[in-house]
């Protein structure tokens, strides 16, 4: 139902754009602000927590990096190899993305979109991250994080929806930007400039567009038979609720770019 992009999308303020194609967006938008787009063709890009491999086939395709997918799930990568053509300069493993089997400076970029809330240790996280990439290579990160707990405390209410979220989607916890901002600048192989955003505003539709999607194109989730549709069906309150956290500003869509 989601395309090739197991993420979510990037929405220009003046345009309407499709739910998919806000996917697309997302890549080449994150491509320029990091300045992955100034590594040359034929560069060794990492997509760390690659899904489906959306991002790594864009990566490959428009850019001409050589890109190397890892994620823990077998049946990701057997998907992912299953819609990249021979052709495309892409490369698809099961890996633990704590555990990164590279040697030190392989990578002339890291990409990972929508990962690190999944890692239980957020400076081993960006530590392998930063190990695998070179002195001056590009590092291009997007996650969900919380704001930031400790300035301004959550409410009863921000509480309970905070654990809601991360039991429902299985997250050990939410950081904020400027926690895991310190935490990559503080990294002895990173250049130590970290520049961070938070681009709430261009990525809240995809929440609802999520929901709408189903029936913009039901058929995706019918074919899947009676389970796909129940499991869909269970998913729409957590979707909500990410929904209003965004939009209320308990948790924030960090960016993040800095240099090895």
């Amino acid at each position: 139902m989601w395309g090739e992009h197991i993420h979510l999308g990037f929405y220009p303020s003046n345009k309407n754009i499709d739910f998919r194609e806000a996917k697309v967006q997302f890549v080449h938008e994150l491509v320029s602000w990091s300045g992955l787009d100034r590594l040359p063709r034929g560069s060794r890009v990492l997509d760390l927590g690659c899904g489906i491999g959306g991002s790594s086939r864009i990566l490959a395709n428009y850019y001409g990096f050589n890109v190397t997918g890892i994620t823990i799930s077998q049946a990701q990568v057997k998907r992912a190899k299953e819609l990249t053509p021979e052709e495309c300069t892409c490369n698809f493993k099961v890996m633990d993305a704590l555990d990164l089997k590279f040697e030190d400076g392989t990578f002339d970029g890291v990409w990972s979109v929508e990962a690190g809330a999944h890692m239980s240790n957020k400076t081993k996280f960006a530590d392998q991250m930063l190990r695998t990439l070179r002195p001056g290579g590009y590092l291009a990160l997007a996650d969900w994080n919380s704001r930031d707990l400790k300035k301004k405390p959550p409410t009863m209410i921000e509480k309970i929806i905070l654990k809601q979220l991360l039991e429902q989607w299985v997250h050990p916890k939410f950081i904020s930007i400027n926690d895991f901002s310190s935490i990559i600048s503080e990294n002895k192989n990173s250049s130590g400039q970290v520049i961070s955003d938070n681009w709430n505003a261009f990525t809240n539709p995809s929440w609802f567009d999520s929901i709408f999607e189903g029936i913009r194109r039901p058929n995706a989730i019918l074919s899947l038979g009676p389970g796909a549709i129940v499991k869909s069906v269970r998913e729409i309150p957590t979707i909500l609720l990410m929904d209003w956290a965004f939009k209320k500003g308990l948790m924030e869509f960090g960016v993040y770019k800095c240099r090895g």
